[in-house]
């Protein structure tokens, strides 16, 4: 019986664990897989959600443009590594089909839901804010209301209704670089209307790593040992903010409940691309997409700000590393 719960995806971007290698997760070699300009009007692109479909892949990218202000493009792959990326913004419209653009966009994720594609990103809400839309044909884009209100910031969907309700994962935040931040869940019958607000967890623990703030990642992969969830703590440091890759298993039925936390990381910024960029050290998660057959998990996460990057864990191994290193508190 296979761990996770899902589809499976033998075209899967992957790359074996290094001979030697005890780590639980590890990088693509050929990483960055996007760099420097991109696309003639982006600078970077990075903290983007890359999705499986048709046999091939599609993403939409946080694009740093070259004025300084973030906005989202949509794109595509043959092989999930190598990317065509728009070099306009997603055109985004209300459901009259009137335009309605954002003002800026950052940090999207990327779901798939029934006939649906979902996209929940950071905008502005007269403030940092959640903003949510969805495609059925990848052309035409469509705006909802805003979920929560502003500060917030890292909202996630989960992949499927849980008790006949969507939910939604976020981080309570502030106006600027929140020097704090823990996670809560939130739930809709409609994606319209929210509310039944709880904490999944907070930021500490034993070790230094999540002691200043955590914000979920990616969608949360569902496997028969609850919800599978990467996410990014970060420490501060006397000279700046470090962002790691944790994870945690949460209960399927109720994912505010934690069953079992990693005390340690799973990747921290050591490479050129994650230690040096427009933001040192940043590992940042934003989508993972997997092979439900052979366990294989690959994770596409933002390096210094700068880059778009692969790293690679296998679900056994990764659900025994969090066990091993449990931590909860």
């Amino acid at each position: 019986m296979s761990t996770i719960i899902g589809s499976n995806l033998p075209n899967l971007p992957w790359e074996d664990k290094p001979t030697g290698s005890i780590e639980p997760m590890w990088r693509f070699s050929k990483n960055p897989v996007i760099g420097w300009d991109p696309t003639p009007s982006v600078a970077r692109v990075y903290n983007s959600a890359v999705l499986p479909h048709e046999g091939a892949f599609i993403g939409v990218f946080r694009a740093d443009h070259k004025n300084g202000r973030a906005n989202i493009h949509f794109g595509r792959s043959k092989d999930g590594i190598n990317f065509d990326i728009d070099d306009h913004v997603i055109p985004w419209v209300d459901e009259s089909g009137a335009p309605k653009p954002v003002s800026f966009a950052y940090d999207p994720r990327f779901v798939k839901i029934d006939d649906t594609f979902y996209v929940i990103w950071c905008d502005d809400l007269n403030g940092h804010s959640i903003g949510m839309g969805y495609t059925k044909d990848l052309k035409t884009w469509v705006r909802l209301p805003n979920p929560l209100m502003p500060y917030n910031r890292n909202g996630v969907l989960f992949p499927r209704k849980i008790n006949g309700k969507y939910k939604l994962l976020s981080r309570p935040s502030d106006t600027a670089h929140t020097p704090f931040g823990d996670i809560f869940v939130s739930e809709s019958p409609d994606l319209i209307h929210w509310g039944n607000h709880k904490l999944v967890m907070r930021k500490g623990g034993q070790g230094w790593w999540q002691g200043t703030k955590i914000g979920a990642g990616p969608v949360p992969i569902e496997t028969t040992e609850g919800w599978l969830l990467f996410y990014h703590g970060v420490s501060n440091t006397c000279n700046g903010y470090v962002y790691s890759i944790g994870a945690v298993l949460l209960d399927i039925d109720e994912p505010s409940k934690v069953l079992y936390r990693c005390g340690n990381y799973l990747l921290t910024p050591q490479k050129d691309y994650e230690v040096s960029g427009f933001v040192p050290n940043v590992a940042f998660p934003c989508q993972n997409i997997y092979d439900a057959e052979s366990g294989r998990i690959a994770i596409y996460y933002g390096a210094a700000d700068t880059y778009t990057a692969i790293s690679f864990c296998q679900v056994d191994e990764v659900i025994d590393y969090i066990k091993k290193h449990n931590e909860v508190f």
